[in-house]
């Protein structure tokens, strides 16, 4: 193989969670492009038909709450049943709350962390055979600039995505004597119509985040999903349990 090659994802099977939007389908994308089948999974078959419409025949999809008691098996199941492996799990799907401590319920926290915590938990717990069997497979979590850097209204949030870091170093551990990698992605401020629309509402905050990006301009989907890509490739065959920020140098600046 070629060195080229090495930054392909030619005969990879890939489940990307909530792969039908936003940074899920930029990630999808990326990875169609790269040469993997992808299953993307959502809870909307409309959007998951019109993204797969947009991919093209090497995308394809399973509606699924990975929320739902036994959704983490059936997804498996599933994709193993149509395409005879899976080698890429992108742990993507998750949901937002902003309010502040004292606003958040027990339930919402729960909510949160069941989303975030849980579900990529259970469906990476499934997928580990998989990967096993087949000699080889990456694990990717999608982390959080809330990872690593403190913001307010979001405890919930920041509690859930933190655990997904911790949940990427220990598995990297565990796993990589059987060839499995675990890494994470943190995404910057990614250009989107919901960011796009509150930021415009809120000039003081988007100068705010702006000028803490050495660059000054918001990231793509499509850098989310080229980072994705390579550490998904061979080219990444020695990067495990990282959680790489993709976010223009702003964890840096000050």
């Amino acid at each position: 193989m070629s060195e080229a090659n090495d930054f392909r994802l030619e005969g990879e099977v890939a489940l990307i969670t909530g792969g039908g939007t936003g940074l899920g389908l930029g990630m999808a994308e990326a990875m169609v492009r790269s040469g993997a089948h992808v299953v993307i999974t959502g809870r909307r078959e409309s959007v998951l038909k019109d993204a797969v419409g947009r991919l093209g025949s090497n995308a394809s999809y399973i509606v699924a709450d990975v929320t739902e008691s036994g959704a983490a098996e059936r997804l498996t199941a599933e994709v193993v049943a149509r395409h005879k492996t899976l080698s890429i799990l992108v742990n993507n799907a998750g949901i937002h709350l902003k309010e502040l401590i004292e606003d958040t319920s027990e339930d919402e926290f729960a909510r949160l962390m069941h989303t975030h915590v849980n579900a990529a938990f259970l469906l990476s717990r499934e997928a580990v055979p998989v990967m096993r069997k087949n000699g080889h497979g990456h694990i990717l979590f999608i982390a959080s600039m809330a990872s690593f850097i403190g913001m307010p209204k979001i405890i919930a949030y920041s509690a859930a995505k933190s655990a997904q870091t911790g949940m990427v170093r220990s598995l990297a551990v565990e796993l990589g004597s059987d060839n499995i990698r675990v890494n994470g992605i943190a995404p910057g401020w990614i250009e989107s119509d919901m960011l796009n629309q509150a930021l415009n509402a809120d000039p003081p905050r988007k100068q705010k985040i702006t000028g803490r990006i050495p660059g000054g301009q918001f990231g793509l989907p499509r850098d989310i999903g080229n980072a994705a890509v390579f550490l998904s490739s061979p080219a990444a065959r020695y990067i495990n349990g990282v959680i790489l920020p993709v976010d223009g140098g702003a964890l840096i600046s000050l």
